[in-house]
């Protein structure tokens, strides 16, 4: 008899989808914190004190030549849109290169799949876990506006969540796109066609309505930028119809990204 090796055997081994269970996903995740607690000094480091050393010299530097925007000290004003831009950089990041890495050289994703995981968990835990990493390390920069001065209100607490559910989306935006690119060396095209302008054009730097007509259409249909007005939001204020239409974008944002997600991932690893 011979034994099948390869994307023939994943099919020959890998059940028709069931029923998506939560047990799966908990057990991904329980091997990320295994691997996390051994390398969480330097990945910590890289997350924190990139975004922060931005702000500070966008907001200290910048700011004093630009003043304020909007009534609101430039440094505040960058402060909750560098939020944006970490959670981006913190998730999109991850879910593009250590994906690409674990599925083409260390075949990590074929090794979960003999086991009862299905690639719709398996996605769903990679995202889960990089976006809970997403949550947390965005909240650095809004931190250190606070440290200058920009007043904490009850509403911030909710950063955290805005910050998972964009993390999640841009997650499995990365997971798609490394399913899709054909070698690690084009992820160029994505890092600088579509990673650069998202933060560029999302209302981090400077607001959107100062853009021109294209600009400001192109931005409103980018998730991260509105993730930068729930979070801006809760530092100067939203009304409640306007903050529930940005996180109803996100959830939409999400819910397409999964799908992508899951539908390239499974042609790569199984079919």
């Amino acid at each position: 008899m011979t034994l099948q090796s390869g994307p023939t055997a994943r099919r020959a081994f890998q059940a028709p989808p069931g029923r998506f269970e939560i047990a799966p996903v908990l057990g991904v995740l329980a091997r990320e914190w295994a691997l996390y607690r051994r390398s969480w000094k330097p990945t910590t480091f890289a997350a924190i004190v990139e975004p922060v050393i931005m702000l500070l010299a966008f907001g200290v530097g910048l700011g004093s030549l630009v003043g304020a925007i909007g009534g609101h000290d430039y440094i505040h004003f960058l402060g909750t849109g560098i939020v944006a831009m970490s959670v981006l950089f913190t998730s999109m990041f991850p879910g593009l290169i250590d994906t690409y890495v674990r599925r083409v050289f260390q075949h990590t994703y074929e090794g979960m799949l003999a086991a009862p995981v299905d690639v719709r968990e398996l996605v769903t835990a990679e995202a889960s876990w990089i976006a809970l990493k997403a949550g947390v390390y965005g909240c650095a920069p809004l931190v250190v506006a606070i440290g200058f001065g920009l007043p904490p209100s009850p509403a911030m607490l909710i950063v955290p969540v805005v910050a998972f559910a964009t993390g999640f989306g841009f997650a499995l935006m990365g997971i798609w796109m490394s399913a899709v690119v054909p070698s690690i060396k084009t992820m160029d095209y994505i890092i600088s066609g579509i990673i650069t302008p998202l933060f560029l054009i999302a209302g981090t730097f400077f607001p959107v309505d100062t853009l021109p007509t294209w600009a400001q259409v192109a931005a409103k249909i980018n998730p991260l930028y509105h993730c930068v007005e729930l979070v801006r939001g809760t530092a100067f204020g939203m009304q409640p119809l306007a903050g529930l239409g940005h996180f109803a974008a996100i959830l939409a944002f999400v819910a397409v990204m999964w799908c992508f997600a899951v539908f390239q991932m499974r042609r790569r690893l199984i079919d």
